[in-house]
């Protein structure tokens, strides 16, 4: 069984950076998609960023820039490095592994989810 666990959130000021990780286990096969999307309060999900299998990574645009994504070498461990935070970077941010195209925006088809770890931006 597949287990992602998302750690590095907190409650931060605006203008701030965390580097928000994700230590996935349980599989065999390290060569998967990767990504992290969010979710603010009171609204949809949204995709930020994804390492495809292949190593390619892809970004929505309107985050590129501020949010870098980045994987360890043994591929176990998923990182989101975010940079310039504002009040409206605050949500839950969730890792998700592994759907077919490895795109950012495609992380709904993904076979794993994390439970989230929470980023809080104040003013």
């Amino acid at each position: 069984q597949v287990r992602l666990v998302e750690s590095g959130g907190g409650s931060v000021q605006a203008g701030g950076s965390l580097t928000l990780s994700c230590t996935a286990s349980g599989y065999t096969d390290s060569s998967f998609s990767m990504g992290w999307f969010r979710q603010p309060p009171g609204r949809w999900r949204e995709g930020i960023a994804a390492i495809d299998r292949d190593g390619t990574i892809t970004y929505a645009d309107s985050l590129k820039g501020r949010f870098t994504i980045s994987q360890d070498n043994d591929k176990k461990i998923l990182f989101l490095r975010v940079i310039n935070l504002t009040p409206q970077d605050t949500a839950m941010y969730h890792c998700a592994a592994d759907w077919p195209s490895g795109y950012y925006n495609d992380y709904g088809a993904a076979h794993y989810w994390g439970q989230g770890t929470q980023v809080t931006v104040s003013s």
